[in-house]
């Protein structure tokens, strides 16, 4: 019961956020201006504004504007695409595939691997071993995304000519993109599993499993990851959050069709519906991924129940 209730509250939480967030996205079309000016051509006349702005109701008082734009938002509908002349969520939807594809691929591979690195220098700690991955992890961090994303197209593309350097439909299309991404995310989760096995292994219960003669790696598969994995979710989580929201420099470079680069398009564009959806569904997908984690906790950790 009160796991359940720690759970609701979370919830509520996220539902609180998410009418903020739709406050914002709603009323910043109104800061710099007449939206209907900011959303027509340049060279359009007056008589046109006019027209434009009946059409979309500006005209309305704002509080029937943001009453309708919220049930319209409730029901999936933020309105048509002004380039496309679509609605904005089938244009996000579209590109969601892709993006999803993008983010949990690069996710996996970084998590996957992180976690070994890190299992390894924390057991190994102040070894060369672990000295070399700290190395290797701080490089991580400290390259930038774009750099190292060109420096693969640069290698495999154009000198190896093994991999296509952008384009989106078959698995040697993922590969750069997907080791550009979760490069930053591998080090960052290396970094955070060593720091939390180091801390979870000098608890005295793990002093007990080392005195009952358990070996190192059976204390920190069976006993120590567990309790280590709290603040690994928790950046996975965020991650995620983000990754599912664009990546925007890596689509762009390779090309890829994902939500960033429609984000980057309705800017340029002026496509102020798309952008309102797209922002609406990243900051929906942080507070799904932040309840999960909450959902994840109560499973790592029985006491944040309490």
């Amino acid at each position: 019961m009160k796991g359940l209730r720690f759970l609701l509250s979370r919830a509520i939480q996220g539902l609180i956020v998410m009418f903020g967030v739709s406050l914002l996205v709603f009323f910043a079309l109104f800061l710099t201006g007449d939206p209907a000016v900011l959303m027509m051509a340049p060279d359009s006349t007056a008589q046109e504004i006019a027209e434009f702005r009946e059409a979309m109701g500006f005209n309305d008082p704002i509080i029937v504007q943001y009453g309708r734009f919220l049930a319209g938002a409730l029901h999936g509908d933020l309105g048509n695409s002004l380039r496309y002349s679509r609605p904005a969520m089938d244009l996000l939807t579209e590109r969601l595939g892709a993006t999803a594809l993008l983010a949990l691929s690069a996710l996996l591979w970084s998590s996957l691997l992180g976690f070994l690195l890190g299992a390894i220098a924390a057991v190994r700690r102040n070894s060369p071993i672990d000295f070399a991955i700290r190395v290797i992890s701080l490089l991580g961090q400290a390259v930038p995304v774009f750099w190292l994303a060109l420096m693969l197209i640069i290698l495999f593309s154009l000198n190896l000519r093994w991999l296509p350097s952008s384009g989106y439909g078959s698995f040697e299309h993922l590969i750069m993109p997907s080791l550009a991404l979760g490069a930053y995310y591998l080090s960052a989760i290396t970094r955070l599993v060593r720091s939390s096995l180091i801390e979870t292994l000098g608890e005295n219960y793990i002093r007990t499993a080392r005195a009952k003669g358990l070996t190192e790696w059976r204390i920190v598969v069976r006993h120590a990851l567990r309790n280590a994995m709290i603040p690994v979710v928790t950046l996975q989580g965020m991650y995620l959050a983000s990754l599912m929201g664009g990546a925007l420099v890596t689509e762009i470079i390779f090309a890829w069709p994902g939500i960033g680069r429609l984000a980057v398009e309705a800017i340029q564009n002026r496509d102020f519906p798309v952008v309102q959806a797209v922002v609406l569904f990243a900051a929906l997908v942080f507070v799904v991924a932040n309840f999960l984690v909450d959902v994840a906790y109560t499973w790592l950790n029985p006491r944040i129940r309490l």
